[in-house]
């Protein structure tokens, strides 16, 4: 009997000890469930409704470019495309036939849609045709309406109505690029297929004021990702338009001076350094890169182009000044009281240094000068006298005071600082002693110095402006600081300006403004770029048009105009011109005069 209750009493507690742990699994299940279905049922609601959603986004209207007058410079036209998804499609070559009975179809285009099918999912949409017209559209709906999986869509493409007269400036938008993701800031608006950024100008330096902020649309998608059906959308917000201090007729003017020449122009107001024109020559067609260029030939031989289309030489060029510079070395010295305005020199056709021999580019010589004469003339054993009187320290710190030396800030990319030389500089650069043959050389703008075709224009317009350190810029503005140069010395300084185009003796004479009260005033300059050697000096000295091309001296100038209550300031380089008079002086003469006709004035 005590067995049978021994076995009775174990098997109660055995089935007390199973129904207790059943009762406890039941009670950790109905936790769990009531933490999934109660406490998280929201979440896990919209992780379900994630895997039947799917949110993508809607590329924002770009913001346009306009000019100072609201005129378009970069716009948006509305246009078609023709797109096919690879698995609903059915074969692509049959697709791509069809395609080609009633539109122009060629091997670049099959070869192009063939890469886009192999490479992305089979439910992504590839473009076939892009900018198509109206009546294109509407005809190849007409050919593909019983077809399924091509269809045509509205687009939009980027406009420049002045083309290449002011691709360097405005720039061009492009497909984004590996580089471009690796360098962005997360945005994922660049990993929509077919996005376009600004690549190079104003297009880039504002590109995320032009882009804009990308709206969404909700589809409803597989558990694949294919999409079935859209269930709604949020439209974004185009890019801001943005007004440029450029003018498109005077810009169109700029370009339009250089011909078959290769070069720079600049227009700049005196008073808040707004730009009015920048020119670089040769240019190119910013349209033909939005849907990039399909031929890697013709690519590379853009690039490698010896005369170099793509460098916007504005704000990328450097360029010894040559006597343009003789502006800031007459600063220099009238301001270290080195010299005053007249201090009279004598040149022979040469200065001597120890043993060295510095020669005038006038052969016998200009006589006795004094500041205005030698400006006036440009006499170079003029200014020799004077850089070795000053030092080349202070004759840096002045051309940086008129803008040399440092990137001006403008808003464009790619600009380059040009390069002002002190002992200190090459001491570190070179580790090399300052020579004092350096100090003349420098005097007349050659050697180490170098500068931008825009630092040219920016001394020009503060020489004009004579009170304020204005900036150039295409945007925005502010005050400037004080130029903090004595008015006396900036007058005598223009007055031998003045003297280049207003005096028979002037080196500008010939391509003076004639016209009463829109006179001009300026300084030529024209930068070697050889060597010339005591033998060729003693045989004579070829002429630049007796010389190749790349042998012969870049032409430059500066000048403001009108003479009284300057309004305009330009800077023009034309490389191997020969003659800053001949090549450089007319041209720069030419916008000056077609800018004061205009009226314009930058805001």
């Amino acid at each position: 009997m005590a067995g049978a209750r021994d076995r009775a009493q174990l098997i109660r507690r055995r089935a007390l000890l199973v129904g207790g742990l059943q009762i406890g699994l039941f009670g950790l299940l109905a936790g769990r469930l009531i933490q999934l279905q109660v406490l998280e049922g929201e979440r896990y609601a919209r992780r379900a409704e994630d895997n039947r959603t799917s949110e993508r986004l809607l590329a924002p209207q770009r913001g346009e470019i306009l000019d100072r007058q609201g005129r378009p410079l970069a716009h948006n036209r509305e246009t078609y495309r023709l797109l096919l998804v690879p698995e609903k499609a059915g074969p692509i070559d049959a697709v791509l036939d069809e395609v080609a009975r009633v539109a122009t179809l060629g091997p670049a285009t099959r070869e192009r849609v063939g890469r886009a099918v192999r490479k992305q999912p089979g439910f992504e949409p590839v473009v076939v045709l892009d900018d198509i017209s109206w009546e294109e559209m509407a005809r190849l709906s007409l050919a593909i309406a019983e077809r399924e999986g091509i269809f045509t869509s509205a687009a939009q493409r980027r406009i420049y109505p002045l083309g290449a007269a002011a691709a360097h400036t405005i720039g061009y938008v492009g497909r984004v690029s590996r580089r471009d993701l690796e360098r962005s800031d997360a945005d994922s608006l660049l990993r929509m297929p077919d996005f376009r950024i600004g690549k190079t100008g104003v297009e880039r330096t504002q590109d995320e004021t032009l882009r804009g902020a990308a709206g969404t649309r909700l589809v409803e998608v597989t558990s694949t990702g294919r999409q079935r059906r859209e269930l709604g959308r949020r439209e974004g917000l185009a890019g801001e338009t943005l007004r440029l201090t450029l003018d498109a007729d005077l810009q169109t003017f700029a370009a339009g001076l250089f011909g078959e020449k290769t070069g720079a122009a600049v227009l700049m107001d005196v008073e808040n350094g707004g730009l009015l024109a920048m020119a670089s020559s040769p240019s190119f067609d910013p349209g033909a890169f939005h849907d990039g260029i399909p031929d890697r030939s013709e690519w590379q031989a853009l690039a490698s182009h010896p005369l170099h289309p793509l460098t916007n030489r504005v704000v990328s060029g450097q360029y010894a000044p040559g006597s343009t510079f003789k502006i800031a070395v007459a600063l220099a010295a009238l301001e270290a009281r080195t010299v005053s305005t007249e201090s009279r020199f004598f040149c022979n056709g040469v200065h001597e240094l120890g043993t060295g021999r510095f020669h005038c580019w006038r052969r016998g010589g200009h006589g006795h000068m004094n500041l205005y004469q030698a400006l006036q003339q440009s006499c170079d054993v003029y200014f020799y006298e004077i850089a070795q009187r000053t030092g080349i320290d202070r004759i840096a710190a002045m051309a940086r005071k008129l803008g040399f030396g440092e990137p001006t800030g403008v808003e464009l990319p790619g600009e380059r600082g040009g390069l002002i030389p002190t002992k200190a500089w090459k001491q570190k650069a070179r580790n090399e002693s300052w020579h004092a043959g350096e100090t003349l050389i420098a005097g007349i703008g050659q050697g180490y110095v170098l500068a931008t075709p825009l630092q040219l224009a920016t001394m020009t317009a503060r020489l004009a402006n004579g009170r304020s350190a204005v900036r150039p810029r295409l945007l925005g503005g502010g005050a400037a600081p004080e130029l903090g140069i004595d008015k006396r010395h900036l007058k005598a300084v223009r007055g031998g300006l003045a003297a280049v185009t207003g005096s028979r003796h002037g080196t500008a004479w010939g391509a003076r403004i004639q016209e009463e009260g829109l006179e001009m005033a300026g300084k030529t300059g024209t930068s070697q770029v050889r060597r010339i050697s005591a033998f060729e000096r003693r045989l004579g000295i070829r002429k630049n048009e007796e010389l190749p091309r790349e042998e012969r001296d870049h032409a430059l100038f500066v000048g403001y105009a009108p003479l009284e209550r300057p309004r305009y300031a330009a800077a023009v380089i034309v490389e191997h011109g020969g003659s800053g008079s001949k090549a450089a002086a007319p041209l720069a003469r030419d916008l000056l005069l077609a800018a004061q006709k205009s009226g314009t004035v930058a805001s």
